[in-house]
């Protein structure tokens, strides 16, 4: 059956073998690709399209996706919608959010929408995008992947400084959008406090949006997961926004010692490996019909907080105040902003 696969931060190291993939197995599937630079310009697109030119006969389409604004969220997600209308898309069978964010070296910055821009990138325009296209799933359902980490939760990350924290207290989670100036002149500290959070809303909101789903009859059969896909050597991530010591480490440590650090850490692998868990999550082949927190393909809790439903609750209400819902987005915010 013809389906769409929408994959956000298409040229990443994580989104590009799971592209390859999906590709080599699903050669029926449309996959759209989102990137925030489509031009060859950008060397990580030009290397997403010699992946998909590999697959001559494959429905893709790549398009420029920008997730520091909101008005670029609204407006692809309103043509996706429109275009499964029309009948020139087929109806999605997945989203996959791929898109990374973090930086490290730098003081808080924040996005012409006026949110921090760490917390709008990952979490917020995620949630925007995610919301305005269910109704648009195939009928007999489909999956949801969101993507969080082992610094979701205290302790478990070498770089965490400040550990995660979200309120339940509707003053205090403002604070995660519009945070003030940092404390302190250590923007590795303050910068990966951001991240975590941006990943533990993550965990938080898959479990708020779960229970939705299953309450209603049309979209109980849409399943929400949010995955640790592992401790990945190979990221890029780990070149960006990020101070030389890490990129040092990630060099001379992370990828020749990998053998080495599995031994201590089961998670550790390449961006390769994890890719194919993303995909059979995606198209469920792996763990059919169920949702929730995964570490690799292992379902999983997440951290203690992340399982506390009146903060999972706190942030849902202010999420569709946040992106610029109403009621007539979606049936499953209405009674949020009722």
């Amino acid at each position: 059956m013809a389906n769409t696969i929408i994959i956000t931060g298409a040229n990443g190291s994580l989104a590009i073998p799971t592209i390859a993939h999906l590709l080599q197995r699903l050669p029926d599937s449309t996959l759209v690709l989102t990137v925030r630079d489509a031009s060859d310009r950008d060397a990580n697109t030009k290397y997403l399209r010699s992946t998909i030119a590999k697959h001559p006969k494959a429905h893709t389409s790549i398009r420029e996706l920008d997730l520091s604004r909101l008005t670029a969220v609204h407006d692809f997600a309103r043509s996706i919608v429109a275009e499964i209308a029309a009948g020139t898309l087929p109806r999605l069978s997945a989203i996959v959010c791929t898109v990374f964010y973090w930086n490290l070296v730098d003081p808080v910055q924040f996005t012409d929408d006026g949110y921090e821009k760490t917390m709008q990138v990952n979490y917020l325009s995620h949630v925007a995008l995610v919301l305005q296209l269910i109704s648009s799933f195939q009928s007999h359902g489909g999956r949801i992947v969101l993507f969080t980490g082992d610094s979701h939760e205290p302790g478990k990350n070498a770089l965490d400084k400040v550990p995660p924290a979200i309120s339940s207290d509707p003053a205090q989670l403002d604070q995660l959008v519009n945070p003030g100036a940092d404390a302190s002149n250590d923007a590795l500290g303050h910068g990966m406090y951001r991240y975590a959070n941006s990943k533990l809303a993550l965990v938080l909101f898959t479990h708020a949006l779960n229970r939705r789903l299953q309450q209603n009859t049309e979209l109980r059969n849409i399943t929400a997961i949010v995955m640790n896909p592992g401790n990945l050597a190979h990221s890029r991530a780990m070149l960006v926004n990020t101070p030389y010591k890490l990129v040092f480490l990630r060099k001379f440590v992370l990828r020749p010692l990998l053998p080495l650090l599995k031994m201590t850490d089961p998670t550790a692998r390449i961006a390769a490996a994890a890719a194919i868990d993303v995909a059979r999550l995606a198209t469920n082949e792996a763990h059919p019909g169920e949702r929730g927190y995964f570490t690799l393909l292992k379902p999983d809790q997440g951290s203690e907080a992340s399982r506390d439903e009146m903060t999972q609750e706190a942030l849902w209400l202010k999420n569709v105040l946040w992106v610029g819902l109403t009621s007539k987005d979606l049936i499953l915010v209405r009674k949020s902003v009722a």
